[in-house]
């Protein structure tokens, strides 16, 4: 992806503290206050993920080799994938007649606190629609990688175009129709509701990738390919397979990794936001 140099957002700010109050945040799986983070990401125990990953020293790949450093460059690339998402979703409302709210992108390094409860590094990237903030540790970027296979900065494009994604649904009222949702079904009920949701933000990721491609023209040469590997080493099926010896799809989060491809696939191909819908009729009534 051709980043560097280019408009970075200003709607960013860092620190270890958010809003206060409560809520639900998205992107993580995670209902509530936010904890035990990697197992609502990735529907596994935590404890497996860093019980396998202890003691590697695997080198870090950075987003780009300045003198300025992993951490900065990272946050670099965000803010310039940030500004791409306001000017691509300002566009995309506009033309049905809504305005896009830009969301803020909140840095923290550890632990955070946010309008949806408190969080750790391990969640991964999250939305909290409390305050309509996409909450990011970027050292995940470097797990991302050496963790779960997913290396290229377009793979990274793609874990913020799905947070965003979730802005999106917030502002279109499906968030508040899920929270509805909440306190009707059973907890089964909605996790299989919630997985729906999720597929629907890789959807909106894979719609904002079309538009970096024939608005932008930013992409390079195996873009798409890096966010469907990442789509792909992310789904519930393969970490379960690799972290739990086993398949339990009743505790999917996010998807298996065929459903994440393909609707991300699907909202690239078209570009299309009204062929989102991964819910089916009395889903959210």
């Amino acid at each position: 992806m051709q980043w560097f140099g280019r408009r970075e957002s200003s709607n960013t700010e860092e620190g270890s503290s958010g809003g206060g109050g409560r809520g639900f945040a998205f992107g993580g799986g995670i209902l509530g206050i936010v904890a035990a983070a990697i197992y609502f990401f990735t529907g596994i125990d935590p404890s497996q993920v860093i019980n396998q990953t202890q003691g590697n020293s695997q080198q870090t790949e950075q987003v780009n080799s300045e003198s300025a450093g992993p951490d900065n460059n990272q946050k670099k690339f965000a803010r310039v994938v940030l500004a791409d998402t306001e000017d691509i979703w300002t566009k995309l409302f506009n033309d049905m007649g809504k305005t896009y709210d830009k969301p803020v992108m909140h840095f923290f390094s550890e632990g955070v606190n946010t309008a949806c409860g408190q969080a750790s590094s391990q969640s991964g990237p999250f939305y909290c629609p409390g305050d309509q903030k996409v909450y990011i540790d970027v050292s995940f970027f470097d797990e991302l990688t050496n963790k779960f296979g997913a290396g290229g900065d377009f793979a990274q494009a793609y874990v913020i175009a799905h947070e965003v994604g979730h802005h999106v649904q917030d502002l279109l009222g499906i968030s508040a129709k899920m929270d509805q949702a909440r306190q009707q079904l059973s907890e089964e009920e909605y996790n299989k509701l919630s997985v729906k949701l999720e597929l629907q933000a890789d959807f909106y990721a894979g719609v904002w990738a079309h538009y970096e491609k024939s608005m932008k023209n930013v992409l390079d040469q195996g873009d798409i390919e890096e966010a469907l590997n990442a789509a792909h080493q992310i789904g519930d099926d393969r970490l379960q397979q690799q972290y739990q010896g086993q398949v339990t799809p009743d505790t999917f989060t996010h998807g298996s990794s065929a459903q994440r491809m393909f609707w991300f696939k699907k909202g690239f191909e078209t570009g299309d936001v009204s062929q989102g819908n991964t819910f089916t009729a009395g889903d959210l009534n």
